[in-house]
């Protein structure tokens, strides 16, 4: 007959006798333990832990008998163990020289050169895969609209134009026409020095709608409305609005992700437009007050020495600038983890690694376009 499992008490004068029955296991440790917390144990100076009765006890329960024993020692008890079965004993012990060593505080290890050098390079070309894994969903629900056009979300693209474009144009002519004010007024002084006050037209007309617009017109858009999509998908994503939209059969690519890129690549010239007008107006303004031109020579030599091709050549890198901000914006937000701070993270590296990629976009088309000689 399968003998009971109980924990009897014996006191005799300044001792206390624990004797342990039975097969003690971890269902047995909260009765024991409200069992202890009901005796006094004022006036005791030794606690005698009896296993001798005592069949089979698990590793909870030796950690029990193990916690117990260092809180009767901080009370200034001496603990004594009577322990006949081996088994029993090589339990306590396992259990004992684990904890220690769990508590033992291992030396950190200083990573070498090498090891950080490869961390790092594992760690980017872990994202680089990622977000190219991210451009080929991209690419085949592009490929799954156009088979069937009448599947465009029209309104969604609508809105976010109205979004990215609409209400982007005060902050981008602002921006614009102060560049073009600051690179005039610089030129400015540098050709008095020379008599060459003409050629600020030249310089003006060249650098602004080839690059300088198309580039200021980049920066303030991820700084506006790439970092708002990462923001806005991030948010979805801590929400779970994205794993709602899937569960419900909606897929948040063709709701989300396609109509901000295309939105943002439909207006992207335009806002480039409006700022090589914008540059301009700022540069004719100090070239007529600083270097005395009037508005209609400045014109007349405008449409003498620049040609189209350069108004061109700014404004078709406008679509390739922002399916760049429109994806780096759209896969950092979902990268957010499951907390506000991963939000702000991401929003930051949006706009970070959207200006560095339009840069070097940018860098690649002057060089093609030289060597092509546009």
């Amino acid at each position: 007959m399968k003998e009971k499992t109980s924990l009897l008490l014996f006191r005799e004068k300044d001792e206390l006798s624990l004797s342990f029955q039975g097969e003690f296991t971890l269902f047995f440790i909260a009765p024991f333990e409200k069992q202890l917390q009901n005796i006094s144990l004022e006036g005791v100076k030794k606690i005698i832990l009896n296993f001798d009765a005592l069949k089979f006890i698990d590793t909870a329960a030796a950690l029990f008998i193990e916690k117990i024993t260092k809180e009767f020692s901080a009370l200034g008890i001496v603990i004594s163990s009577n322990i006949q079965d081996p088994r029993i004993l090589q339990t306590l012990e396992l259990v004992r020289s684990v904890k220690a060593i769990s508590q033992t505080e291992l030396p950190l290890k200083d990573s070498n050169f090498l090891e950080k050098t490869g961390e790092y390079i594992v760690a980017h070309l872990k994202g680089f895969f990622s977000f190219i894994s991210f451009l080929g969903i991209i690419y085949s629900t592009i490929i799954a609209f156009l088979k069937v056009p009448n599947s465009f979300r029209y309104k969604e693209i609508a809105f976010e134009i109205n979004e990215t474009a609409i209400k982007a144009i005060l902050i981008v002519f602002v921006t614009s026409f102060l560049m073009g004010v600051v690179v005039a007024y610089q030129s400015a002084f540098q050709l008095k020095l020379y008599g060459a006050n003409i050629f600020i037209v030249d310089m003006l007309g060249l650098s602004i709608l080839r690059e300088l617009s198309p580039l200021i017109t980049a920066i303030v858009i991820a700084g506006r409305s790439g970092s708002a999509f990462a923001a806005q998908i991030g948010a979805m994503k801590i929400t779970e609005e994205l794993d709602a939209m899937r569960t419900m059969g909606f897929n948040p690519y063709k709701f989300l992700v396609i109509p901000r890129i295309i939105a943002l690549m439909i207006v992207m010239p335009l806002l480039i437009f409006i700022s090589d007008i914008a540059a301009l107006l700022g540069g004719i303004i100090i070239a007529n007050i600083d270097l005395g031109l009037s508005f209609d020579m400045f014109l007349d030599r405008f449409s003498d020495v620049i040609a189209l091709k350069h108004f061109v050549v700014g404004v078709s890198k406008g679509p390739f600038f922002a399916f760049l901000i429109a994806t780096i914006g759209i896969y950092r937000g979902l990268m957010v983890k499951n907390d506000t701070q991963s939000i702000g993270f991401n929003t930051t590296r949006s706009v970070v690694e959207s200006i560095f990629a339009v840069i070097v976009c940018d860098a690649i088309f002057s060089v093609a376009f030289t060597n092509l000689g546009i």
